[in-house]
Protein backbone atom coordinates (compact mmCIF):
# COMPACT_ATOMS: atom_id res chain seq x y z
CA UNK A 1 0.00 0.00 0.00
CA UNK A 2 1.53 3.49 -0.64
CA UNK A 3 1.76 5.95 2.15
CA UNK A 4 -0.10 9.92 1.50
CA UNK A 5 2.71 12.01 1.64
CA UNK A 6 1.92 15.28 3.79
CA UNK A 7 0.88 17.67 1.23
CA UNK A 8 -1.56 15.00 -0.33
CA UNK A 9 -3.29 14.63 2.94
CA UNK A 10 -3.08 18.56 3.43
CA UNK A 11 -4.37 19.35 -0.25
CA UNK A 12 -7.15 16.76 0.45
CA UNK A 13 -8.06 17.97 3.43
CA UNK A 14 -8.12 21.41 2.18
CA UNK A 15 -10.65 20.40 -1.12
CA UNK A 16 -13.09 18.41 1.17
CA UNK A 17 -13.52 21.51 3.50
CA UNK A 18 -14.12 23.81 0.21
CA UNK A 19 -16.38 21.34 -1.27
CA UNK A 20 -18.45 21.03 2.30
CA UNK A 21 -18.38 25.04 2.64
CA UNK A 22 -19.71 25.27 -1.37
CA UNK A 23 -22.28 22.54 -0.45
CA UNK A 24 -23.58 24.08 2.43
CA UNK A 25 -24.03 27.14 1.04
CA UNK A 26 -25.88 26.32 -1.70
CA UNK A 27 -28.18 23.90 0.47
CA UNK A 28 -29.59 26.77 2.53
CA UNK A 29 -31.89 29.08 1.08
CA UNK A 30 -32.89 32.49 2.06
CA UNK A 31 -35.43 32.90 4.78
CA UNK A 32 -38.38 34.53 2.55
CA UNK A 33 -38.73 38.23 3.93
CA UNK A 34 -42.02 38.47 6.52
CA UNK A 35 -43.82 41.99 6.75
CA UNK A 36 -44.33 42.37 10.14
CA UNK A 37 -47.83 42.90 11.25
CA UNK A 38 -48.97 46.09 11.72
CA UNK A 39 -49.22 47.49 15.17
CA UNK A 40 -52.64 47.70 16.36
CA UNK A 41 -52.46 50.95 17.85
CA UNK A 42 -51.30 52.35 14.61
CA UNK A 43 -54.45 50.89 12.90
CA UNK A 44 -56.82 52.27 14.99
CA UNK A 45 -54.58 55.83 15.11
CA UNK A 46 -55.35 55.65 11.15
CA UNK A 47 -59.16 55.14 11.71
CA UNK A 48 -59.29 57.24 14.25
CA UNK A 49 -58.04 59.99 12.20
CA UNK A 50 -60.25 58.88 9.20
CA UNK A 51 -63.43 59.31 11.21
CA UNK A 52 -62.10 62.72 12.41
CA UNK A 53 -61.68 63.73 8.76
CA UNK A 54 -64.80 62.54 7.27
CA UNK A 55 -66.33 64.44 11.35
CA UNK A 56 -64.32 68.05 9.78
CA UNK A 57 -65.50 67.44 6.53
CA UNK A 58 -69.11 67.16 7.34
CA UNK A 59 -68.99 69.94 9.86
CA UNK A 60 -67.44 72.37 7.39
CA UNK A 61 -70.24 71.34 4.83
CA UNK A 62 -73.04 72.43 7.16
CA UNK A 63 -71.63 75.77 6.93
CA UNK A 64 -73.25 77.59 9.94
CA UNK A 65 -71.78 79.58 12.43
CA UNK A 66 -73.78 77.81 15.24
CA UNK A 67 -71.86 74.77 14.46
CA UNK A 68 -68.65 76.26 13.84
CA UNK A 69 -67.44 75.50 17.57
CA UNK A 70 -67.76 71.30 17.07
CA UNK A 71 -66.16 71.57 14.13
CA UNK A 72 -63.20 73.30 15.90
CA UNK A 73 -63.36 70.56 18.84
CA UNK A 74 -62.84 67.43 15.90
CA UNK A 75 -60.33 69.56 14.21
CA UNK A 76 -58.58 69.76 17.47
CA UNK A 77 -58.55 65.94 17.78
CA UNK A 78 -57.71 65.19 14.70
CA UNK A 79 -54.57 67.49 15.18
CA UNK A 80 -53.95 65.41 18.75
CA UNK A 81 -54.74 61.78 16.63
CA UNK A 82 -51.70 62.66 14.14
CA UNK A 83 -49.42 63.96 16.34
CA UNK A 84 -49.43 60.50 17.91
CA UNK A 85 -49.16 58.89 14.78
CA UNK A 86 -45.84 56.92 14.04
CA UNK A 87 -43.53 59.33 11.74
CA UNK A 88 -43.29 55.99 9.62
CA UNK A 89 -46.62 55.89 9.37
CA UNK A 90 -49.63 57.53 7.11
CA UNK A 91 -53.31 57.65 7.88
CA UNK A 92 -55.29 55.01 5.81
CA UNK A 93 -58.52 55.26 3.67
CA UNK A 94 -61.59 54.81 5.89
CA UNK A 95 -62.36 51.95 6.64
CA UNK A 96 -66.06 50.09 6.23
CA UNK A 97 -67.57 51.19 9.38
CA UNK A 98 -66.93 54.98 8.93
CA UNK A 99 -69.54 57.37 8.15
CA UNK A 100 -69.34 58.67 4.89
CA UNK A 101 -67.79 62.31 4.63
CA UNK A 102 -71.79 63.59 2.97
CA UNK A 103 -74.97 63.08 4.86
CA UNK A 104 -76.89 62.05 1.72
CA UNK A 105 -73.85 59.87 -0.49
CA UNK A 106 -73.39 62.57 -2.50
CA UNK A 107 -70.71 65.96 -3.21
CA UNK A 108 -71.34 69.22 -1.69
CA UNK A 109 -74.33 67.89 -0.06
CA UNK A 110 -75.17 69.73 3.27
CA UNK A 111 -75.01 67.78 6.53
CA UNK A 112 -78.56 68.59 8.53
CA UNK A 113 -77.79 68.90 12.61
CA UNK A 114 -79.80 65.77 12.76
CA UNK A 115 -76.69 63.82 10.54
CA UNK A 116 -74.44 65.55 12.58
CA UNK A 117 -76.22 64.63 15.91
CA UNK A 118 -76.37 60.76 14.49
CA UNK A 119 -72.25 61.04 13.89
CA UNK A 120 -71.85 61.92 17.08
CA UNK A 121 -73.84 58.89 18.65
CA UNK A 122 -72.13 56.45 16.54
CA UNK A 123 -68.91 57.53 17.15
CA UNK A 124 -69.38 57.98 21.12
CA UNK A 125 -71.12 54.74 21.41
CA UNK A 126 -67.92 53.25 19.14
CA UNK A 127 -64.94 54.60 21.17
CA UNK A 128 -65.05 52.24 24.49
CA UNK A 129 -65.06 49.17 22.04
CA UNK A 130 -61.61 50.92 20.91
CA UNK A 131 -60.41 51.28 24.45
CA UNK A 132 -59.64 47.43 24.79
CA UNK A 133 -55.45 46.51 24.58
CA UNK A 134 -54.27 50.24 24.23
CA UNK A 135 -51.76 51.97 25.87
CA UNK A 136 -53.21 54.08 29.20
CA UNK A 137 -52.52 57.20 26.84
CA UNK A 138 -54.34 56.16 23.94
CA UNK A 139 -57.17 55.10 26.20
CA UNK A 140 -57.39 58.38 27.76
CA UNK A 141 -57.25 60.27 24.87
CA UNK A 142 -60.04 58.38 22.99
CA UNK A 143 -62.18 58.10 26.04
CA UNK A 144 -61.89 61.79 26.57
CA UNK A 145 -63.04 62.14 22.12
CA UNK A 146 -66.02 59.82 23.21
CA UNK A 147 -67.02 61.67 26.37
CA UNK A 148 -66.91 64.87 23.90
CA UNK A 149 -68.53 63.45 20.80
CA UNK A 150 -71.72 62.43 23.32
CA UNK A 151 -71.74 65.88 24.60
CA UNK A 152 -71.92 67.18 21.20
CA UNK A 153 -74.73 64.15 20.69
CA UNK A 154 -76.61 65.95 23.46
CA UNK A 155 -76.21 70.05 22.63
CA UNK A 156 -76.96 69.21 18.74
CA UNK A 157 -80.47 67.55 19.97
CA UNK A 158 -81.14 71.20 21.57
CA UNK A 159 -80.22 72.83 18.24
CA UNK A 160 -82.88 71.18 16.01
Amino acid sequence: MRSLSRRALLRGGALGVAAAAVAGCAAEEPEPLRAEPPDPETVLLRQLIAGKEQAVALYASAASAKLAPFGKRHEAHLAELRRRLPPDATPAPASPGTPSPSPSGSPGAKASVRSLQRLEQKAAALRPRQLDGVSPALAQLIASIGACEAAHAVALSRLR
